[in-house]
């Protein structure tokens, strides 16, 4: 008898790739297990940008499809245009 899945091949790759794309809570936990002192990591910072609507609409159904939040996704390609 197989046993049956609790989460999607597509929510255990993202959960996977977590560590690469948000390396902070995971330090941040590494050192409470060396320290038993459990450190911030850094802060976000609140922006306000102005879109067209139907870009915004279509971002938020790509995000909510893809099981991402908008501000990370929004965050990693800021950092890729930075590059």
């Amino acid at each position: 008898m197989q046993r049956p899945r609790i989460f999607s091949k597509r929510v255990f790759r993202r959960a996977q790739q977590l560590p690469r794309i948000m390396p902070e809570p995971f330090l941040a936990l590494e050192e409470y297990d060396r320290t038993r002192r459990l450190r911030r990591w850094g802060n976000k910072v609140r922006v306000n940008f102005t879109l067209d609507p139907a870009i915004f609409k279509a971002f938020r159904k790509y995000c909510d499809r893809e099981g991402c939040k908008m501000s990370t996704l929004v965050e990693r390609l800021m950092r890729k245009a930075i590059k």
